[in-house]
C-alpha cells in the first residue's frame, strides 16, 4: 500500500481521477464525499476516504483554506429576458433541481439574468473578477460569447445542452432527437398524415434535434417530408399562435402539430379553437416539456417530459466535479463529457 505522501501517478500531486480510479467509483463520488453529501453510502464513503488516505491527496475543503481564490458560490446564468424565465416551467425547473442538489453543500447559489447586452457586459466584468467558483449556464443560443468566455477566464463551466455538435464545454441535455422522434411516431400511430412542426428558436441546438427527430420519423414513416408543415417559433405563447396561424394558412387542412414546447402548444390551441378545430377530433397537438401547463391545458396535452430537475442536479454534480479539479476540462484537453438523459412521451387526450 502507498505511503500517505504517495505522489499520483503523473509523478505530480495526486489528481481526483486518481483517487476515483483507486477507490473504483466516479469523480463525481469523489467530489460528493469530500464535500460531505449525505448522498453516498457508507461503503463507499469509506473507500473513497481511504483512497484518499493511500494518495495523499488534499480533499477540496481542506485545499478551500489554502486557495484564497475561492468564493464558495456558483452561478446560474440565464441569458434571457426576466420575463421569460419566469414564464416558462423549464427554468423553474431547474432550478429546483440546481437548489436540491446544493443544499446539500456549503456553496450559495446566485440567479443572474444576462438577456441583454448591458446585461452580458456587467456579467463579464463580475466573472473576470473571479466572484464565483463555476457558473452553470442555461439556455444558450448557437452566438453566445458567454461560454468561450468562461473558457479564456478558466472558470469551470457546465451548459444545458451544446450549442452545437462541437461543444467544448461540459453539457448535460435530454435526448431532443429522440423526444421529436417520439412525438411524431406517436401522432402517425394514430393514423395522422399531414403533421405540423412548430419549432423553438433554431439558433438553440435542441429545438434543432427536435427538428431533425420530426423528419426522420416521417421519412422512415415513408411520408414525404414537407418543409412548408415547419413554422419557426421562439419557445413563446405568442410565437405557438404565430407559427400555428401561418400553418392553417398554408395548410388549412392539416390533421397534427407537434409544437417544440408547452408553451407554444398553449398558443397553438388558442388559434385552433378560435377557427374552430376541435382537439384532436380535428387536429391533434402534442407538446414538449410535460410541464404544470400540458396537465392543466383543455384537453390535457400529450407532451413529451424531459427530465428537467434531474437535468439540473446532474449540471451541478458536474460542475462540483470541475471545481474540486481546479482545472477547466478545456485545459485538460477535455475529457469530453455530454450527458444526454432520456426523454418520454406522456399520452393524453390531445392525441
Amino acid at each position: 500500500m502507498a505511503g500517505h505522501g504517495a505522489r499520483g501517478r503523473s509523478g505530480g500531486r495526486p489528481t481526483l481521477e486518481e483517487v476515483a480510479a483507486r477507490a473504483g467509483v466516479g469523480r463525481g463520488t469523489v467530489s460528493r464525499v469530500i464535500n460531505g453529501s449525505p448522498r453516498v453510502s457508507d461503503t463507499t464513503r469509506a473507500a473513497v476516504e481511504a483512497a484518499v488516505a493511500e494518495l495523499g491527496y488534499v480533499p477540496n475543503t481542506a485545499a478551500r483554506a489554502l486557495a484564497a481564490n475561492r468564493t464558495d458560490a456558483i452561478a446560474l446564468v440565464v441569458p434571457e429576458p426576466e420575463t421569460r424565465f419566469f414564464a416558462e416551467p423549464y427554468f423553474s425547473d431547474m432550478l429546483r433541481g440546481v437548489g436540491a442538489e446544493l443544499s446539500e453543500t456549503e456553496m450559495q447559489l446566485l440567479l443572474i439574468f444576462a438577456g441583454s447586452d448591458r446585461e452580458r457586459q456587467r456579467l463579464a466584468q463580475y466573472l473576470a473578477a473571479h466572484r464565483v467558483d463555476g457558473v452553470l449556464l442555461v439556455s444558450v443560443h448557437a452566438d453566445d460569447p458567454l461560454p468561450d468566455l468562461l473558457s479564456q477566464l478558466e472558470i469551470p463551466a457546465v451548459i444545458s445542452g451544446p450549442r452545437s455538435e462541437a461543444e467544448t464545454l461540459p453539457s448535460v441535455d435530454s435526448d431532443n432527437y429522440g423526444g421529436g422522434r417520439s412525438a411524431v411516431e406517436h401522432l402517425l400511430s394514430r393514423g395522422r398524415t399531414l403533421i405540423a412542426h412548430i419549432t423553438g428558436r433554431l439558433d438553440v441546438y435542441g429545438a434543432q434535434r427536435r427538428v431533425d427527430g420530426y423528419r426522420d420519423a416521417l421519412r422512415d414513416a415513408g411520408h414525404e417530408v414537407r418543409e412548408s408543415l415547419v413554422e419557426q417559433g421562439d419557445f413563446t405563447e405568442e410565437g405557438g399562435r404565430r407559427a400555428m396561424t401561418e400553418l392553417l394558412a398554408r395548410h388549412p387542412d392539416l390533421d397534427a402539430v407537434f409544437a417544440g414546447s408547452d408553451v407554444m402548444a398553449a398558443g397553438a390551441r388558442q388559434v385552433l379553437r378560435e377557427v374552430g378545430r376541435r382537439i384532436p377530433e380535428d387536429v391533434a397537438l402534442v407538446g414538449y416539456d410535460d410541464s404544470a401547463i400540458a396537465r392543466h391545458m383543455d384537453p390535457p396535452l400529450t407532451s413529451v417530459r424531459q427530465p428537467i430537475e434531474e437535468m439540473g442536479r446532474r449540471m451541478l454534480d458536474l460542475l462540483l466535479t470541475e471545481i474540486a479539479d481546479r482545472r477547466p476540462a478545456v485545459s485538460r484537453g477535455l475529457e469530453r463529457r455530454r450527458v444526454v438523459l432520456a426523454t418520454e412521451l406522456e399520452v393524453r387526450a390531445s392525441s
